[in-house]
């Protein structure tokens, strides 16, 4: 199969927003590349925006989270059924439950070309739970035998992801690419003029999740408010109610009725909401490159983010931002109080962070890097 000729890339992504929240650029890009488009997925209210692209969208009924095994079959017949219609040269199957069931279905229907792209480990290899637990083995097992083949290729975020899969999962150097995040449309995404006046506003953006460290967060709001009263922190996400760490909504109304943080739900502009604060936080404890980090960077804002991976590799320790330990209130609040006190360091960071998201993570960079692996793969010899 010839690079030049136009292929048919089918993209298997659970839900509608997440499309529209991280991979329009990559839809846009690979029409740009002369391929023809399709979008999987669960449609709720976000088709216009994936339809604009140009992709042919085809609605399936499986959902995240894995459920009962009957269920789970009627979804991978499902997905056997679109690849055999649809009949792709390649697909790209973003999250983990797509992976297993994607490649699954791309085996069964002869699909020459798989990508499977791992956004961070997720709860199951995250979590301490006793579900989390016995989930890991044979989703361990699943992964050992689907993550391999001479046109499969693993794409991963963070070298501390890589290594997992490597030595973990056994999953061979070479069928892992790492392309680090979703990018982030630097035009879109750019500084306010100046800082905001007013109480030092630091914004946590993020779905509300346990694991991404909202606890620890209110928590150190608790200690910052019992010795100062000008600093705000905010929570600005949507909740996900499927995923088995999600943070119920009676908790999130029951911390903003007690003031210690605001709570704002999904915010529809994140770049005007980026650039009324002064500080962006993510104390989670497991990324594979968080977006939200990317546009704050892109917004020229200092990061407060875990020491962790997928963190660290846009907060980089005294360049851009603080990085302080998982899973910890104390260090948080020390690291949002020392760029409350200091205006030169958040201005000295902050512009480190906008030229990191230039120079680093601007999603041409991100979908070029991403074309490039479909033309190798595209290119092989069937």
């Amino acid at each position: 199969m010839s690079e030049r000729r136009r292929a048919r890339i089918l993209f298997l992504i659970p839900e509608d927003w997440y499309v529209c929240s991280h991979r329009l650029p990559l839809l846009r890009g690979a029409a740009a590349a002369g391929h023809e488009v399709v979008v999987a997925t669960r449609v709720a209210d976000h088709a216009g925006p994936i339809l604009a692209t140009g992709a042919e969208l085809v609605p399936i009924k499986q959902r995240r989270g894995f459920r009962g095994p009957l269920q789970e079959l009627a979804g991978l017949r499902e997905l056997i059924g679109v690849y055999r219609r649809q009949r792709p040269d390649l697909v790209h199957h973003v999250t983990p439950k797509s992976v297993i069931f994607g490649t699954l279905a791309a085996r069964a229907a002869r699909v020459p070309c798989v990508v499977n792209a791992m956004a961070g480990l997720g709860f199951v290899f995250t979590s301490s739970s006793a579900k989390a637990r016995l989930l890991s083995g044979p989703i361990t097992l699943a992964l050992r035998v689907l993550l391999r083949g001479r046109r499969t290729r693993l794409i991963v975020q963070n070298a501390d992801d890589a290594a997992f899969f490597r030595d973990r999962i056994g999953v061979p150097s070479a069928a892992v690419a790492t392309i680090r995040g979703a990018g982030v449309d630097v035009r879109a995404f750019a500084p306010a003029p100046a800082e905001p006046p007013g109480p030092l506003r630091v914004v946590l953006v993020a779905r509300m999740l346990g694991d991404k460290g909202i606890h620890e967060a209110v928590a150190a709001a608790r200690l910052l408010r019992d010795r100062r009263d000008d600093i705000r922190i905010l929570l600005a996400g949507r909740g996900d109610p499927e995923n088995p760490a999600a943070i119920a909504q009676e908790q999130l109304d029951a911390w903003a009725a007690e003031g210690v943080v605001e709570v704002l739900g999904h915010v529809q502009d994140v770049t005007a909401l980026l650039r009324s604060c002064h500080v962006a936080l993510l104390p989670s404890y497991r990324e594979g490159l968080p977006k939200s980090l990317l546009e704050a960077a892109a917004c020229g804002l200092p990061i407060v983010a875990a020491d962790v991976p997928g963190c660290r590799e846009i907060c980089r320790d005294g360049v851009n931002g603080l990085l302080v330990p998982a899973r910890s209130a104390a260090p948080i609040a020390a690291a949002i109080e020392r760029l409350a006190d200091d205006p030169a360091l958040r201005r000295a960071m902050g512009a480190a962070s906008r030229r990191l998201a230039v120079d680093e993570f601007a999603e041409e960079i991100v979908v070029a890097a991403t074309m490039a692996l479909y033309a190798e793969l595209l290119g092989k010899d069937a």
